[in-house]
């Protein structure tokens, strides 16, 4: 499993790169609209919707996104995406987690999962168009966060962090996520030359963004924990082998790009 698991990253990984570097753009958007119908496809077989059901979300889904990209992505939309992910992600997924509300192939559910899927498909949008380098930063950072969880958790995880959702993880994985997610944007800024033109504030608050999106990503990859114990399975699909689905995949993503996106636009 494990083999499988590292060769089914690595091409992940390379094709990733290659495609961001040597894709031209409508084909690099077309691949970002194509992940959103299939994990859109993932989020229907979570939801126990019905063949044909599955097929027509993901179709649901792809025309939004196609429509916005090709009529034009306007700030106004942009922010008005991110400003809902990020109430969604802040407010009510915690809340979430306490009551423990259950989903269903039904209109709350789809529309959920559009909330899910549509912002952070514009995150992956924008930030490309942006710089391929940016959306690449972004990802890198749910990576380390994720690794450094992983493994700080099985190193010294001792108080477990949400049991009734995902057992494996504890507070001392979150604690390592944090860390490695500041050592991480400490080394990004120095290799940028940025340290030496920021203000005591501005590194204050880069530091409290960086534990912000750090939160952010832990809270999308509980949510979709959530919704797959919910519904009795292990990964949201076979598609990947030794990884699952494209929602176990993008499920930290789902919650940090509209956060990343939201503060690129409001920072330009």
């Amino acid at each position: 499993m494990l083999k499988t698991r590292v060769i089914t990253a690595l091409l992940l990984v390379t094709g990733l790169l290659a495609a961001l570097f040597l894709l031209p753009q409508a084909g690099m958007v077309a691949i970002f609209t194509a992940i959103a119908a299939i994990a859109a496809w993932e989020w229907a077989g979570l939801l126990k919707a019905s063949v044909h059901g599955r097929w027509l979300y993901g179709l649901a889904t792809w025309l939004p996104c196609a429509a916005i990209y090709a009529f034009g992505m306007s700030a106004a939309l942009l922010t008005a995406l991110w400003l809902l992910a990020l109430v969604f992600w802040l407010l009510l997924v915690p809340l979430w987690f306490r009551q423990r509300w259950l989903l269903h192939a039904d209109t709350t559910g789809f529309l959920i999962g559009w909330l899910l899927l549509i912002p952070s498909w514009a995150g992956m949008v924008s930030l490309y168009t942006h710089s391929p380098w940016l959306l690449l930063a972004a990802m890198a950072l749910v990576w380390i966060a994720d690794i450094a969880a992983y493994f700080t958790g099985r190193a010294f995880g001792r108080h477990k962090l949400a049991p009734y959702i995902s057992p494996g993880k504890t507070w001392e994985g979150a604690l390592g996520a944090a860390f490695a997610v500041l050592v991480y944007a400490a080394v990004l800024a120095g290799s940028m030359g940025w340290l030496a033109k920021l203000s005591l504030l501005q590194i204050i608050l880069a530091i409290i963004g960086a534990l912000l999106l750090t939160v952010v990503s832990i809270l999308g990859d509980l949510f979709e924990s959530l919704v797959k114990r919910q519904a009795g399975v292990k990964d949201s699909s076979a598609l990947l082998p030794g990884h699952g689905g494209i929602l176990d995949r993008i499920d930290s993503l789902t919650s940090t790009l509209p956060l990343v996106g939201l503060a690129v636009l409001l920072g330009a």
